[in-house]
Formats: C-alpha cells, sequence, structure tokens
C-alpha cells in the first residue's frame, strides 16, 4: 500500500503532466523529468531524500518552463533598441571609426580559444549550482534549503522584472534589428561556434526549447554564479570558493562573448541575486514559522 506522501507526489506528477500536455506544450524532456524525479523517489532512502531537498529547485523550473504559457511581451512593449543604445553609450568601444557595443566588438574579433571557453563555462551555468547543492546535501542540510530558498526568490525577482520590462537579447537586435517578431524561436548565438567546434548539437537543441526570447534584462545566469558564492563563503568552502569566483568571471564573460547579453544585463543580474539574498537572509529566514520549518525539514532530510 501506497502511503500518505507517495501518493501526494504521484498526484502532484500527475497534475503537472496534465497541465504541460494541455497548456505548456508536452516535450520529452518534460517526460525525462518526472519519470527521473518518481524513479528516484521510490527507487532508494537516499535518492527519495535527494529529490525532497530538492523540490525547491524542480519547483523554481516549473515556473520557468510555464512562463510560455503567458508571454511578458502580452503585458509591456518589448525593448529592443533601447538597451542597445544604453549598452553602447555606457560600456561603447572604438573600433575602426565606429562605436561597438563589446557584443559587436567580440563578434569582430572572435577567436576559437575564447568560443570554446565561453561555451564550457556557459553550459555548467545550471550543474555547478546543481553539484554544489548536492555537496551542500551531505554537508549542511539547513544550509541547502537555504540556499534553494534563496535561489528561488531570485529567480522570482527576475520574473517580475521580466513581465515588467520585456528586453531582446543582443544576438536578436544584430539579427533582426529594432523589428518585432513575436514567437521568435530562441538561438544560441555565438555558443553555436562551440557546437560547430565540437561537431555536436548541444547548444542548438537546449535554445530551441527557450521559454521566451525576450527576458535578457536581467541576466538570471549571471545571478546563479553569485548566489553559489554567497552560500559557499557561508559553508566557507575554501577551494570551492575560487571555483566559483573563476565560474561567476566565465559566465559573465561567455554572456557578453556570445552576445547573449548586454553588460546591463549582467548587472541587474548581479542586483537580482544581491536582493534576493538579502530579502531571504534578513527578512524570510527571520520569520518563526519559515525558520523553524525549513529547519525541521532538514532534519528529516
Amino acid at each position: 500500500m501506497l502511503n500518505k506522501k507517495q501518493i501526494t507526489i504521484l498526484t502532484v506528477a500527475l497534475l503537472y503532466f496534465l497541465w504541460v500536455f494541455f497548456f505548456v506544450g508536452l516535450r520529452p524532456d518534460h517526460v525525462s523529468l518526472i519519470a527521473i524525479i518518481l524513479i528516484a523517489y521510490f527507487a532508494h532512502p537516499v535518492t527519495k531524500k535527494l529529490v525532497s531537498a530538492f523540490f525547491i529547485f524542480i519547483v523554481y523550473w516549473m515556473i520557468y518552463d510555464s512562463m510560455r504559457v503567458i508571454p511578458n511581451y502580452l503585458f509591456n512593449d518589448v525593448h529592443i533598441l533601447e538597451p542597445y543604445l544604453l549598452e553602447k553609450s555606457l560600456f561603447g568601444i572604438s573600433y575602426n571609426n565606429q562605436i561597438l557595443t563589446p557584443n559587436e566588438y567580440f563578434n569582430a574579433n572572435p577567436t576559437t580559444f575564447l568560443d570554446v571557453l565561453s561555451g564550457a563555462f556557459y553550459i555548467n551555468w545550471v550543474p555547478i549550482p546543481l553539484m554544489f547543492a548536492t555537496y551542500l546535501f551531505f554537508k549542511n542540510k539547513f544550509l541547502l534549503l537555504q540556499f534553494f530558498s534563496a535561489f528561488l526568490v531570485v529567480n522570482l525577482i527576475g520574473f517580475v522584472i521580466y513581465y515588467l520590462y520585456p528586453a531582446a537579447p543582443p544576438w536578436y537586435y544584430a539579427k533582426y534589428g529594432n523589428e518585432l517578431l513575436f514567437n521568435t524561436p530562441g538561438s544560441c548565438a555565438g555558443l553555436a561556434k562551440f557546437d560547430s567546434f565540437f561537431s555536436i548539437n548541444l547548444f542548438h537543441g537546449l535554445y530551441e526549447k527557450n521559454a521566451n526570447v525576450f527576458a535578457a534584462m536581467p541576466s538570471l545566469h549571471s545571478a546563479y554564479p553569485i548566489v553559489v558564492l554567497i552560500y559557499a563563503l557561508k559553508q566557507k568552502i575554501r577551494l570551492g570558493i575560487g571555483i566559483f569566483a573563476l565560474f561567476l568571471a566565465g559566465i559573465w564573460f561567455a554572456a557578453v562573448y556570445t552576445s547573449h547579453h548586454y553588460i546591463i544585463d549582467l548587472i541587474a543580474g548581479g542586483i537580482c541575486a544581491f536582493l534576493g539574498v538579502y530579502l531571504f537572509d534578513k527578512i524570510i529566514l527571520k520569520m518563526p514559522k519559515i525558520n523553524k520549518w525549513l529547519l525541521n525539514y532538514s532534519k528529516q532530510l
């Protein structure tokens, strides 16, 4: 007989499957995600606890993926030219008697080494936070739940800004100019060079699933490494701090080099990261009921 918790997770899995089937659009990765979670939950006590510990991250992914149901460009005007001009005015580079954005400068001066290096950093924007979370699972479960909670708060702040200020990424302006084209497919932009170098379809496959191309401001890709670094400092991981600082620098450079973000997007993402962590640490975590729940839940893992 199934117990109450097992029935609950099966029910949630079924409801999520129906949600994506009827509204989001069912894809193979949805089926894979549901299958992996259910298998891990029922396979072994340790993997069951891992699923339970990572549920906040799973909630984040579900929210992000579901944003495609109601695109942000239906709520506010999409900003295409404005971020481009602001970037050029703040960080413009003089090159061949004209002022270029950093993205345009790198597009005009690419190197194979930076193509490969940028791709290597960018592909780890999710794996490294998840590896850090796995480390915390075995070392400090209470801090793990804090990390995931702050991570969710940072994303929710970013999602709100996406709807308040829909913005096109650099590659969009380079490809389409100031013309607004709804339902524009995602593009791996400069990351295509990484795929080409290794003769693979890694980034092409990933960015074809992009929920919304008009969500460049803020860059949450740049926010995640900051959140990881902050909680690595809290955990006092000496070796990890240097690695995560390098990861942060690499992600920020790659985002600009590959034309996925302007520098202003990165700055906005950094603000989101610090604001989200501050709100969680100083306000949300201070709430007695939330603090007690997280502490008790961590003891069950």
